[in-house]
């Protein structure tokens, strides 16, 4: 199949690009590196530098890599800064998501596999978090997520816009090739081996007073590796469909560090610091409707072996894709 990831020199994207390639499938990348790193675009992929903010890029892109498909990985998508700059998400996340749908429409390309969030149930009312929850987002990235949801709804009945939207809390871990490396770095994972790597002094703890079994923060953790799987089964499923992905189990942040201590055999300092606002105790996603409609199983359970991959990959690369 050919396909335009969109994206595709981001985190996620770049790994789900490389698995498209070992299937055999003809990839283009589309993507303005503002986020994304150009070495982290596999060498066996057309690459095409542009912004989602300009129609005419994106239509040139679509016009001329010609794909069947489509995969959505471009978005802002940090919580706190959505809470300082709403006007860079709804810009990025939707009006840029629109000019993509409308780019898909006048070259007549049908399939989109669409890359959302969790953070659009906002705080659950019970766990773990199933497609029957309420849609409640506390912040604008939530909000501009749910909100390109609901534009893809009418598109896919308008337009004929076949898609499939996946929702996730936390990729983690690495392939041999590409790994977690972002500019300003918010995920617990790569800060925590980062300290391991003697590149920071210490992690911090925001919270250890919450009613979890060791006070901190419990997360859902997914392998980037059963992420992109799930991508590529969504590929070929039937559309219009939208789909939580999860391990159905969430680890703490004090055992992420204890695991991080363990796999790297090395000594992490902590720093504890009191609450950040809006973190809820628990998130964690069911994954069951994706288990029984796309056939998707996620591989990697233990966090042990999720922070392994990521640990090779960050002594591989101790200063990431150096750009």
């Amino acid at each position: 199949m050919k396909i335009l990831v969109v994206g595709g020199a981001g985190y996620i994207g770049s790994i789900c690009t490389e698995l498209l390639l070992d299937e055999g499938h003809t990839i283009s990348v589309f993507d303005n590196l503002s986020e994304g790193h150009r070495r982290a675009v596999d060498g066996r992929a057309n690459f095409f530098e542009g912004d989602l903010g300009d129609l005419n890029s994106i239509t040139s892109a679509l016009t001329a890599s010609q794909p069947e498909a489509v995969m959505h990985f471009a978005a802002s998508a940090l919580v706190g800064e959505s809470m300082e700059n709403p006007s860079k998400y709804f810009r990025n996340n939707i009006g840029s998501g629109l000019n993509l749908l409308d780019a898909m429409v006048s070259t007549g390309v049908k399939r989109l596999v669409f890359s959302s969030t969790c953070a659009i149930f906002g705080p659950p009312e019970r766990l773990p978090i199933d497609e029957t929850l309420p849609q409640r987002p506390i912040n604008p990235y939530g909000e501009s997520k749910l909100a390109f949801e609901k534009i893809l709804r009418w598109y896919g009945e308008i337009h004929g816009i076949d898609f499939v939207s996946l929702r996730y809390f936390n990729a983690a871990g690495a392939s041999g090739n590409f790994g977690e490396e972002h500019r300003i770095e918010t995920h617990l994972i790569p800060n925590v081996l980062k300290v391991a790597l003697g590149q920071k002094a210490h992690v911090e703890i925001y919270g250890t007073d919450y009613d979890t079994p060791d006070g901190t923060c419990i997360r859902d953790y997914i392998h980037i590796l059963d992420l992109s799987r799930a991508h590529i089964l969504a590929l070929t499923s039937p559309g219009g469909a939208f789909y939580n992905l999860g391990t159905g189990g969430g680890t703490s942040v004090r055992e992420i560090i204890e695991s991080c201590r363990k796999v790297t055999g090395r000594e992490i300092s902590v720093v504890e610091k009191p609450r950040r606002p809006g973190d809820p105790p628990r998130l964690i996603a069911s994954s069951e409707k994706a288990q029984r409609e796309l056939g998707w199983r996620p591989q990697f359970q233990n966090i042990d072996a999720i922070i392994e991959s990521a640990w090779q990959w960050h002594q591989k690369f101790p200063n990431g894709y150096g750009d």
